[in-house]
């Protein structure tokens, strides 16, 4: 018999779960429409073409591709297709074989049956929607996508193969209003989930213009991917992989200062515009930073802003502001993320469309809040009422009883079984259920129902309507 398992780097969710899940996804996206953006949603497989080249080559290396069907493939029926993470070259399982067949084929033929993929992330995809839709579409258009992604990772603590990401864009405009409304929005999502939070941000463009003073123009993809793993594998190995791709020592060198430059972030801009002082994009990055700051300024901002030069979010696609988002309370990879693009419309054909966006990563802020234990009560609680019945004529006397109680806003449920009061009692425990309501022989006669606090054990005889007042002033406390 085989023994049920889910894949390495995904997770199952109990009810429980699914509702502190569900309290983050809808803090989210009210936010989101509160700001003025709109949901979409687009297939978890994408074609091929649509996704690669996007993400860079590490990226392109995490894509889980889909095999076509066996038919069109000329592949025997009775085998199930797999491909393994990062390897193109296997195919297993031959389904009522006793031993797996390994077929050996070069990536050549691998991806000759192979036309698509399932999405590495919700931006390139929404690019492709955008200019798929783009004569139904009003500019600027502002939109939000909750979906699942898939990578093809190595499975640790904070990263998975599939996870939630909570995107919201704005394309179409070049203003950098937009970059402060989301980083308003970040602010405004945090402080409504209560999580202590830090955002970095810095610039693609300071990023080229420190290329360009370190006399390395054209190895800026491989210097941003590579500063971008410092948090992660620190300085000496950054150091170590720049000189692997080719960056002499003496730009290493030069590197280093700007790299380690610390203080305020008024500071590290002055420092900054005498260092790229001849580089014209360095300049540009450093003014649209301080704009940022400027028109946050007016606003109602209270997370904590930083100008991080070491953030570079190694993804080939942005060009200006980019964005990280660190809890402050809890050891976990970036909780949030994005920044500006102009050129990813251009590659499926609409150049000049610029757009911004940000990420919230769903199941680290759900890792954040389970190790911080911050959720609300009423959010932790599912069912407020359960009756539990003596007989069958009770329950047949509670189906009018717990339609009023929802009626009235009280999530509530009637035991469906004819069970012993204990057991009854042990499925009110065992859900956390808060109160519990009674109907025996004497409820009936009375009219009056027994109303249990399972958290003091306080109980009394009532009216329905007394009860569902107890219960709502309860439940608003």
């Amino acid at each position: 018999m085989q023994k049920p398992s889910i894949p390495k780097g995904t997770r199952d969710f109990s009810p429980t779960e699914m509702v502190k899940r569900n309290y983050i996804f809808d803090t989210i996206k009210d936010v989101f429409q509160l700001y003025g953006y709109q949901p979409i949603e687009t297939p978890a497989m994408e074609n091929l073409g649509t996704l690669l080249g996007k993400y860079g080559e590490e990226g392109d290396k995490l894509l889980f591709k889909i095999l076509d069907s066996g038919q069109k493939a000329g592949i025997r029926k009775n085998v199930i297709r797999t491909v393994a993470e990062n390897d193109c070259s296997r195919l297993d399982l031959i389904k009522g074989e006793k031993y797996p067949l390994m077929m050996m084929m070069t990536p050549s033929e691998m991806f000759s049956l192979t036309e698509k993929g399932l999405r590495y992330d919700l931006t390139v995809p929404f690019a492709r929607y955008v200019v798929q839709h783009q004569n139904e579409i009003t500019f600027p258009f502002k939109r939000y996508q909750i979906q699942p992604v898939w990578r093809a990772d190595r499975p640790q603590k904070g990263r998975y193969r599939e996870f939630f990401q909570c995107d919201v864009d704005v394309v179409g405009s070049n203003s950098l209003l937009n970059e402060v409304e989301l980083i308003n929005i970040i602010d405004n999502v945090f402080s409504k989930l209560n999580i202590s939070v830090t955002i970095k941000l810095n610039n693609r463009k300071i990023l080229a213009g420190i290329a360009d003073y370190i006399g390395a123009p054209d190895l800026i993809t491989d210097i941003t991917i590579a500063i971008d793993k410092l948090e992660k594998v620190g300085l000496e190995n950054v150091n170590n992989e720049l000189k692997e791709k080719g960056l002499s020592a003496v730009a290493i060198e030069k590197l280093q200062p700007v790299l380690l430059l610390s203080g305020s972030n008024t500071g590290k801009l002055a420092r900054l515009k005498e260092v790229l002082f001849h580089s014209e994009t360095g300049l540009k990055g450093i003014n649209e930073v301080e704009q940022i700051f400027s028109y946050l300024a007016k606003t109602d901002f209270k997370s904590t802003l930083e100008l991080d030069l070491t953030l570079a979010r190694g993804l080939n696609y942005y060009t200006g502001a980019i964005f990280e988002v660190k809890a402050n309370d809890v050891q976990i990879g970036s909780i949030c993320g994005g920044g500006r693009y102009d050129n990813l419309t251009g590659i499926f054909g609409l150049p000049d469309v610029s757009g911004v966006g940000i990420s919230f990563g769903a199941d680290r802020i759900y890792d954040v809040m389970n190790q911080l234990d911050i959720y609300p009560n009423e959010v932790i609680t599912g069912t407020q009422v359960l009756i539990i019945c003596f007989g069958e004529e009770e329950q047949i006397y509670s189906l009018p009883v717990v339609q009023k109680l929802r009626s009235a806003g009280i999530s509530a449920e009637v035991y469906p079984d004819t069970a012993k009061l204990k057991k009854q009692m042990t499925y009110a425990n065992s859900k956390n259920i808060p109160w519990v309501v009674l109907v025996g022989e004497d409820e009936l006669k009375s009219g009056n129902l027994t109303c249990k606090d399972m958290g003091t054990g306080e109980q009394r005889k009532l009216p329905l309507d007394e009860i569902i007042k107890l219960i709502v002033k309860d439940i608003k406390r």
